[in-house]
């Protein structure tokens, strides 16, 4: 079972203190939703789960290892890192402290509409993977240079290049065939957003077995 299926959702605070580790309960509460967020470790970009969040730092769950006093940054809103340290670690969690404290409030009363406003948020992780296109009838190998749980950056010959609006199938190395759309091209790339959004857990296990 994935953590985000039996974790509490994200919690903020005012605090200036990094959340602690979470207390172990007999009876783990359920939930439907926590906060996706990346991390960058070592020049890494990684995907996380953020479960709290004070002015001070934050507790996620990482899937790497950590250490503490590691240096990290930690993307909250879209384009926007903030960086900190490792101050404790505790199974697969991790307490990051921020080098400057957050504005919490700022953070919660993003003006809806705001692109960079906190919400769930489907992170992208570079990749460099092969697979292959289906447009209709024809099929080609391509190169996958991100993914996300909503979506994937491709490059391809100019050939083999879809059109904006084109309905196509990527099939990752490794992974099962995903229908989507192709939303935007240019310069012999493009981007594709899937019909479904790829399963949290599926999505770090297939990360897992590249590397």
């Amino acid at each position: 079972m994935y953590l985000e299926d039996r974790v509490v959702e994200t919690g903020f605070s005012f605090s200036n203190d990094v959340p602690q580790p979470p207390e172990r309960r007999s009876n783990e509460r359920h939930i439907k939703i926590l906060r996706v967020g990346t991390v960058v470790v070592d020049g890494r970009r990684e995907l996380c789960l953020i479960r709290n969040i004070s002015a001070g730092g934050l507790m996620a769950h990482v899937y790497s290892q950590l250490m503490p006093g590691q240096r990290v940054s930690i993307e909250l809103k879209s384009g926007q890192p903030v960086t900190g340290r490792v101050v404790w670690t505790r199974g697969g969690n991790a307490g990051i402290q921020f080098d400057t404290a957050m504005d919490v409030a700022e953070l919660l009363a993003a003006p809806q509409g705001v692109d960079n406003s906190w919400r769930p948020r489907t992170p992208r992780v570079e990749i460099d993977r092969m697979a292959t296109l289906r447009a209709g009838a024809r099929t080609d190998w391509v190169h996958a240079r991100d993914i996300s749980q909503s979506g994937v950056k491709i490059e391809a010959e100019a050939e083999a290049a879809p059109a904006v609006g084109d309905e196509v199938v990527i099939t990752l190395e490794g992974f099962r065939p995903l229908p989507g759309v192709v939303r935007w091209s240019a310069d012999g790339a493009c981007g594709i957003s899937f019909n479904q959004l790829i399963p949290f857990g599926d999505l770090i296990d297939w990360l897992k077995r590249g590397k």
